[in-house]
C-alpha cells in the first residue's frame, strides 16, 4: 500500500516552486533579472524564452541589462518586451539593450501588494486543492479496507502538518516580496 500522503509530496512543493516564480517575475523597487527571464520571444521560428537566447543582467539597482547571443534577434527582443507591457522602453545600442525602471509610486506600490495577496490566495487555493484530493484518496483506502482507522487518522495528521508547513512557507515568500515592493 503506497501512502498517499508522500505520494503527492512533490505535487505541494511544485505549488511553492510555481508561487516564487510568479512573484520572481513581478516588479518591486529593484531591478532583477526575473522580471524578464521568461519572456516570450519569438526566434528561429518559434516562441523561446528569454533567458534561451540572451544573457539577462543588472548592472544597477535600476537597470536591466539583455545582449541577445545571436546579433539578429535584437529587434525580436525588442518586439517582445514592448508586447509584455512591463511599464518600460528598451533602450537599445548596438546589441546592448537596456531596460531602466521608472519610480514606483505609492499607488503603484498598492497595486502590486494586493496582486501578491491575489497570487498568495491562488496558491492556498491550490494547496488546499491538493490536501482534498490527497485526503479523498486516504478514505478510499480506508473504505476499500486497504488500511485501517487509525492508519487514516495518521496519514490526515500527517497530510494536515505539511499543508501548514508548505502555508507558512507561502505566507513567508508573501511576506517578503510585500517588504520588498513597501521598501523605497
Amino acid at each position: 500500500m503506497s501512502n498517499p500522503v508522500e505520494t503527492h509530496k512533490s505535487e505541494l512543493a511544485s505549488v511553492l516552486e510555481f508561487f516564487e516564480q510568479e512573484l520572481k517575475s513581478m516588479r518591486s523597487g529593484r531591478a532583477s533579472a526575473g522580471l524578464v527571464e521568461t519572456i516570450q520571444v519569438q526566434a528561429y521560428g518559434s516562441a523561446m524564452e528569454l533567458k534561451g537566447v540572451a544573457s539577462v543582467s543588472v548592472p544597477d539597482p535600476k537597470t536591466i541589462q539583455i545582449e541577445p547571443w545571436d546579433k539578429n534577434l535584437v529587434k525580436d527582443v525588442e518586439k517582445a518586451i514592448i508586447a509584455a507591457d512591463l511599464g518600460m522602453q528598451p533602450n537599445t545600442a548596438g546589441s546592448v539593450i537596456r531596460l531602466v525602471l521608472p519610480a514606483m509610486t505609492e499607488e503603484n506600490r498598492k497595486r502590486l501588494v494586493k496582486q501578491v495577496n491575489e497570487k498568495t490566495e491562488q496558491a492556498r487555493i491550490s494547496l488546499r486543492n491538493i490536501r482534498e484530493k490527497i485526503r479523498e484518496e486516504v478514505h478510499a483506502l480506508e473504505k476499500d479496507k486497504k488500511m485501517g482507522e487509525d492508519e487514516k487518522f495518521r496519514l490526515q495528521e500527517q497530510l494536515d502538518k505539511q499543508v501548514v508547513d508548505w502555508n507558512s512557507k507561502i505566507e513567508a515568500a508573501s511576506k517578503k516580496k510585500e517588504e520588498e515592493i513597501m521598501t523605497i
